[in-house]
């Protein structure tokens, strides 16, 4: 007998009952309000091309390392789970049976937000009312599968059945936009934009930069063989992501370091790269600093928000990087110096109206100490919701304990999801909502705001603050 699955409607509200109800009529004003989804990981090719999920755990498992590590971290094997090896080698290719592994091991996702995102896109997305087990999974599989058979289950046709107002795709700096193209012919550009990443040219040390920095000159048309013209190159681009409606450029360095080099240093190491010499650890952290530095400045020149989110060790098994690739679940936090990182940057540029810079992270012991009080003084800054490791009821409400009182409400960029999973796309929006309500009843019920200024702020966290985090740029 299986057991049934439904969502209490009072699911990650506060479990005082006098603090509850307020926060249930706070919540009951900000269910409905469309999604603003300003950093995100879908890829623009399923947007243009508007072609049909494969299957359940195509959709639902392999692609998404929040489900697959998890499974990963108790002996399950990456084979076993369909995830691509990068020498062609043997994988499961059985999606029915890959769903089965996760059914089976449904208990491993118990008090993790990944079971959140799972149960709510089950029931809402899937209309699936049985829990996941080895005896439910077949059943449940061939639920999930005939919605996402349906016309009504592609790319194009969720934008209006999850009410998202604006996607952004994450796009490298090297890519030619063909899909965004495509996307703007078909009417859907002012709702899908891409937003630029240039991490890996400007990753000096990385294996593949040079080609990388190639590819970039022949996107752009501009000759990279030296300092000048990458930093042509790099200005080239971010037009044409301006022009195909791109709000702001992303970046996911591992320090926060924003320190600018000489100008002539900066180019001599340039030269010395490109011409095959292997750069220190050291020279390598301070080209990218210097190249946040610069993307400071170009903010300021084309209008486009500067994202910057460090602290991340990412594929921290070479193993399973040299065999699956990147991004697999191995991304670890570490320690992010923000006061003294972003200083040179803030010093030159935080109180320039033409910048505009959202810092994250996930390295939560900077909320209060640092990045608060930077998003609480500096007018360009703006702080970022918590992801990643901290997209979850507690480290959201964490958030908002640790920051709210010195950065305040209006100086927040208000959520993001921050996922590539795109049917956890509501779920995830829900569950902020939901804290979010949830810490303002607190506040209504400690008599410290009234219950209309705490609705007025759950909206604004939810709508209006993202609008403003992220505004169109006129060109």
């Amino acid at each position: 007998m299986t057991t049934p699955l439904t969502l209490h409607p009072h699911r990650a509200l506060p479990a005082d009952p006098a603090v509850r109800d307020i926060a249930v009529r706070i919540y009951e004003q900000v269910a409905g309000l469309p999604l603003i989804s300003m950093h995100g990981h879908v890829e623009a090719q399923a947007f243009a091309e508007n072609t049909p999920f494969a299957d359940p755990a195509q959709l639902l498992i392999v692609p998404d390392h929040y489900v697959t590590r998890m499974l990963a971290s108790q002996g399950i094997s990456y084979d076993a789970l369909g995830l691509a090896r990068s020498d062609g080698g043997a994988v499961e290719t059985d999606s029915r049976k890959i769903w089965r592994t996760f059914c089976e091991n449904w208990k491993l996702y118990r008090g993790t937000p990944s079971r959140y995102w799972i149960e709510h896109e089950l029931v809402e997305v899937f209309d699936v009312h049985e829990m996941p087990s080895a005896e439910s999974a077949d059943r449940i599989y061939d639920q999930i599968a005939a919605v996402v058979a349906s016309d009504d289950f592609r790319p194009q046709q969720l934008l209006d059945r999850f009410d998202i107002e604006i996607i952004s795709t994450t796009d490298p700096a090297t890519s030619d936009l063909a899909f965004h193209a495509s996307i703007a012919e078909q009417g859907l550009g002012e709702r899908v934009v891409p937003t630029f990443r240039p991490d890996a040219v400007f990753q000096i040390g990385g294996p593949a930069w040079t080609r990388e920095v190639d590819d970039l000159a022949a996107v752009s048309g501009i000759d990279t063989g030296d300092f000048s013209g990458f930093l042509d190159a790099i200005r080239e681009r971010r037009r044409a992501f301006v022009a195909a409606g791109a709000r702001a450029s992303d970046h996911g360095h591992l320090r926060a370091d924003t320190t600018p080099m000489d100008p002539a240093d900066a180019a001599a190491l340039y030269a010395r790269v490109r011409a095959g010499e292997r750069p220190s650890r050291e020279e390598a952290f301070a080209f990218e600093a210097h190249m946040l530095f610069m993307t400071a400045e170009m903010s300021c020149e084309d209008g486009l928000v500067m994202q910057i989110h460090p602290g991340v060790l990412r594929d921290h098994h070479s193993g399973v990087l040299e065999t699956y690739g990147k991004d697999k679940g191995y991304d670890i936090p570490v320690p992010v110096d923000y006061a003294r990182g972003v200083q040179p940057m803030l010093d030159r540029f935080g109180r320039d109206p033409r910048f505009h810079c959202i810092l994250f992270t996930i390295d939560e012991t900077v909320y209060s100490r640092e990045l608060a009080p930077i998003a609480g003084t500096y007018p360009s800054v703006r702080l970022g919701a918590p992801w990643w490791f901290l997209d979850s009821p507690d480290g959201m409400r964490r958030f908002r304990e640790l920051a709210t009182e010195t950065a305040g409400f209006y100086n927040l960029s208000g959520f993001v999801d921050d996922t590539r999973a795109f049917a956890s796309i509501p779920a995830r929006h829900d569950l902020s909502r939901r804290v979010d309500a949830g810490y303002l009843a607190n506040l209504v019920a400690e008599h410290r705001l009234g219950e209309d200024e705490a609705t007025d702020v759950a909206i604004d966290l939810s709508t209006t603050l993202p609008r403003a985090a992220y505004p169109p740029i006129a060109h």
